[in-house]
């Protein structure tokens, strides 16, 4: 709370040469937002109740340490998924003018660039921390023997979540936040059911597991909402060779297993980058692009 109203004292302080801004209540502003804002409200305490509906239910069944390896491993989870979150954040905006404006070729264009982009990230980082679990697990938390187990499982939940911050910001954009709302009220009580099945039978295994059934149904539903409304779908040119340069990424990182983690991140990225440079998944432009930003 204090971190939030030291951000917004800092914010409002120096938007002041930029906009005059004063205390005024005006109804009719009152209702839009409301009206707008009440179904993601919903959304969003849906979303908590499967989010955090596992921990919860898996501290009623199992023991602290229990509930200790599946946190563990979880922390990792909510740490990674707050990149997807800012970058979606950045791009929502010019969604919602393209969308405003109706130009529909410049909407489809900055989505794929966006999904691009996501998936660049969240196919390597899944592949890539199925083989590193271990030694990421040791490094972070090396008192819950098993979370490296569990984190192979939730990295797939991180991964799906990259591309359904995207597709969930995008619902919004086109104003289907509505729609998306019954979508998050079924996934929470679909997810509640699975957590109250096999948590008491599969322990945190069942857990995780349901954790990625969840996100999964997420993202695959405010992914149709999107496309069947914009009457189009993402290419997964980029998608496929990202399969491909995380796959021979793989096979790098298990002829090297053993080896120090410094080293294997390293050979990581440089394996996927170059096999993403070859096959033109990432081009000279774009490069260049992130090089000038830089």
């Amino acid at each position: 709370v204090a971190g939030s109203l030291v951000n917004f004292a800092i914010t409002f302080f120096f938007s002041r040469q930029f906009v005059k801004i004063r205390l005024r209540f005006n109804m009719v502003v009152w209702k839009n937002v409301i009206k707008d804002a009440w179904p993601i409200a919903l959304s969003i305490a849906f979303n908590l109740v499967y989010f955090k509906a596992d921990t919860i239910i898996l501290s009623l069944y199992h023991s602290e340490a229990t509930v200790g390896i599946y946190g563990a491993s979880y922390k990792v989870l909510e740490v990674l998924t707050t990149l997807p979150a800012m970058f979606a954040g950045l791009i929502l905006p010019l969604l919602m003018v393209a969308w405003a404006v109706r130009d529909c070729e410049r909407f489809r264009r900055v989505l794929q660039k966006a999904f691009d982009a996501m998936v660049m990230i969240a196919v390597p980082l899944a592949v890539g921390t199925v083989f590193l679990a271990g030694p990421i697990m040791d490094l972070i938390a090396p008192e819950f023997h098993g979370s490296a187990a569990v984190l192979r499982i939730l990295i797939f939940a991180t991964a799906t979540i990259f591309v359904g911050n995207l597709f969930g910001n995008t619902v919004v954009a086109i104003n289907k936040q509505r729609t998306m709302m019954w979508i998050y009220l079924g996934v929470s009580i679909v997810s509640l059911v699975g957590y109250l099945y096999f948590i008491p039978r599969y322990s945190y295994y069942g857990a995780a597991a349901m954790t990625v059934v969840s996100e999964l149904m997420v993202t695959i539903a405010a992914g149709l909402i999107v496309c069947l409304t914009i009457k189009a779908w993402p290419s997964f040119k980029v998608f496929g060779k990202a399969l491909v340069a995380s796959g021979l990424m793989a096979v790098a990182l298990s002829l090297l297993s053993g080896y120090n983690i410094a080293i294997l991140l390293i050979v990581a990225v440089v394996v996927y980058l170059g096999i993403m440079i070859l096959t033109k998944g990432i081009t000279k432009e774009v490069l260049h692009e992130v090089l000038k930003r830089g």
